[in-house]
């Protein structure tokens, strides 16, 4: 009778805060991975007119000339390659890329709070019309800062929305990048295609005069020595 009684009452299991938390950390994760969003690719689309377009889709006519200018990838291979093998292997599976804008005081604290973190980022730049309409195919808008982390989009600097992400990613709350990494140079997102060299034609060169042969003086029977002047 004893150990049906005790059978039938219920155990209760006790969780230590620490392991409940880790618990919520790898559910959070799971849930970010769930809901994640496909990335997109921008194209610049040249029509036979001449006009430059920008879409996440890439052209079918023949006619267009079409030119992939922004997808999501690591940082420089050189860059990652002396990186800590886990932190290695958190950028190539959620890398950070930050789109940023000249006198920006929001980029300006994303990009602090990434470089202060240890978080290897690359760095687009938007400071043209054709970086902004980039942009605006990407995200949506264009607001800045912009910044992805893997394929999540995150529109505007908050540094505790940013913060939970990257936890979730998994990056080092702590800088773990060895003294030798070096970050990558940000760079335009539409870089414009540099223009084919023409070719400047040879300078002319005159044809050369024939030498002047000068006359023979003629023999004057009063000037015997044929002295000119």
């Amino acid at each position: 009778m004893l150990l049906q009684h005790l059978s039938r009452k219920p155990i209760k299991a006790h969780i230590p805060p620490q392991v409940s938390s880790l618990l919520t950390l790898v559910c959070t994760s799971l849930l970010l991975s769930a809901t994640t969003l496909h990335a997109q690719t921008v194209y610049r689309i040249v029509g036979p007119d001449g006009r430059v377009t920008f879409s996440d889709k890439p052209a079918v006519s023949p006619s267009n000339k079409v030119t992939a200018v922004e997808k999501a990838e690591p940082a420089a291979t050189s860059s990652t390659a002396t990186l800590p093998f886990e932190l290695r292997q958190v950028v190539g599976k959620y890398p950070v890329t930050l789109y940023s804008g000249n006198n920006c005081a929001p980029c300006g604290s994303g990009r602090n709070m990434l470089t202060g973190r240890g978080v290897p980022f690359t760095e687009k730049t938007v400071t043209t019309a054709q970086d902004a309409e980039a942009l605006k195919s990407l995200s949506g808008a264009t607001a800045l800062p912009f910044m992805t982390i893997g394929s999540q989009h995150l529109s505007g600097y908050s540094s505790t929305e940013w913060t939970q992400y990257l936890d979730a990613a998994g990056y080092p709350a702590q800088s773990k990048l060895p003294a030798s990494y070096r970050a990558s140079v940000a760079t335009p997102l539409a870089a414009l295609p540099i223009p084919a060299a023409v070719e400047k034609p040879a300078p002319t060169v005159p044809a050369s005069s024939p030498a002047v042969i000068p006359a023979a003086p003629k023999n004057n029977p009063n000037n015997p020595a044929g002295i000119q002047f």
